[in-house]
Formats: C-alpha cells, structure tokens, sequence
C-alpha cells in the first residue's frame, strides 16, 4: 500500500508539471474542496506560482470555505460573486453559445465562463482544474449504487463518468473561447487516467455505505500537507457549492 500512495503521489504530480509546460501566469478553479485544494498544494509544492480563483453566490458554500482554505495554503485568492440578473444574461449566452442541453453540463459551463472572466481580470491566461478526480477515484454518490455488482460494473461506470468528463470540458473550452484563456485538466491526461484505471477499486470505495469514497486520493492529499478539514471533506458538486443550480431556470 505504502508503494501504491508513493506512486499516485508522483504520478499526480508529474500531471500538473507536464500541464503546466512553461505557463507563467496560472489559475486554479478552486472551491477548497480535496480536489482542487490537492491541486493547489502539488503546484505550491513543486513551485509553481498560481492565484486561487473562486465564483459563487452570495452566501454559497464555496466562497464561505474556499475562503477559509485559501488562507491556510497562504495562496492568493480571488472571489467573483454572481448575480442573479448578469448569471440569467451569461445562461442565455451559453445556451447559444454551446449546443447542449444537459442541465448539469450548462450548468459547468455557466461556472467556468465566470472563472475565465475573473482569470482574465486577474491577468491569468491559464486555468488549472481538478476534474477527472471523482470519476477515477469513485467520489460520486453512484459509486455506491452499483458496488455491489463487482468491479467490473464500478470500472464500467468509471470509464462512463470520464468519457462524459472529457465531454463536459469539450463544451467547457466552446463556452470560454473568446476570453482567450486556457483551461486545462491535469487529471484527465492519458498518462494519468490509463495509470489511475490501474488502482485497486478496495482503496477508492469500501462498500455499498462509504459515504466519503476517495480514500487513497484523501491520504495523499494529507500526506503533503492538504489541510484535514478539506482532505476529508464530502463531495459536493460545482454547481451546488456555488449556488448556480438553484439559480439555473431551465429553458
């Protein structure tokens, strides 16, 4: 086990160097959650400067505790808070812009043209995220539905929760196009995905009840300083920790 974490350990890291190639001015889409707060931790461990970026109503979840993160990493922090009659304006535009009609996906796709506007206010012209994490390491609550059909079913769910990833962030690129900033996702390169496809299923989801999921990711996040209180923190996703689904009115 213990050569296992050594090698995910480097494995996550040697993603987000060769992600960053020579980029001097970068971002994380951060919401203080493991994920990218475990990203935020490998950049400043390997010395790559970046600032923090974070959108989210009012009152969301995901300023309050991104806020609260941030400032244990002593990371530069950015917040942009939404409202209600510019998030109707910029949904219409995505809308028209991307041709989906996947709420959840729309949804993404509203949260990340608000992280490209404040990169670019912010100077940053690329965007680091931390996608791939749930669906490679079982943080989805689905996980549980289908753990006791075997790992087979699990792995089959795995490669349909990526294969919509790799998707979602397709649309996601269409939606920022024209703020000229680069998004990239260290943990949806093959390298990365063929090697996590590899993980023993037992250290990712440990039963039909595991309601934190992750296990191995979570110990490394801890083993190189992830603050505990995001480490183990639950899974909750984009649109929800920044109040974006609430205020989404389907077409």
């Amino acid at each position: 086990m213990e050569n296992l974490l050594t090698d995910l350990k480097n494995e996550l890291f040697h993603a987000v160097a060769l992600s960053v190639n020579e980029d001097t001015q970068i971002a994380i889409a951060f919401s203080g959650g493991i994920d990218s707060t475990l990203l935020a931790q490998i950049c400043k461990k390997i010395g790559i400067k970046v600032t923090l970026l974070t959108v989210g109503f009012h009152g969301s979840q995901d300023i309050e505790f991104s806020e609260v993160i941030a400032q244990k990493l002593a990371l530069p922090h950015k917040i942009k808070e939404l409202n209600k009659q510019d998030f109707q304006e910029k949904q219409k535009y995505i809308y028209n812009k991307v041709k989906c009609r996947n709420i959840s996906h729309l949804e993404n796709c509203i949260a990340f043209l608000y992280v490209g506007f404040l990169a670019k206010e912010s100077n940053v012209v690329s965007v680091l995220t931390a996608n791939g994490c749930d669906e490679l390491f079982c943080g989805y609550d689905r996980f549980r539905s289908v753990y006791e059909r075997g790992n087979a079913q699990i792995k089959h769910l795995i490669i349909e929760k990526i294969t919509n990833e790799i998707h979602l962030m397709n649309e996601v690129q269409i939606a920022t196009s024209e703020l000229g900033i680069q998004i990239k996702q260290p943990f949806l390169s093959d390298k990365f995905v063929s090697f996590a496809m590899q993980i023993p299923i037992e250290t990712k989801i440990k039963s039909c009840n595991d309601m934190i999921r992750k296990h191995i990711l979570r110990e490394v996040a801890l083993s190189i300083g992830v603050p505990g209180d995001s480490a183990m923190k639950p899974k909750k996703a984009l649109q929800y920790g920044s109040l974006i689904h609430k205020n989404f009115r389907p077409k």
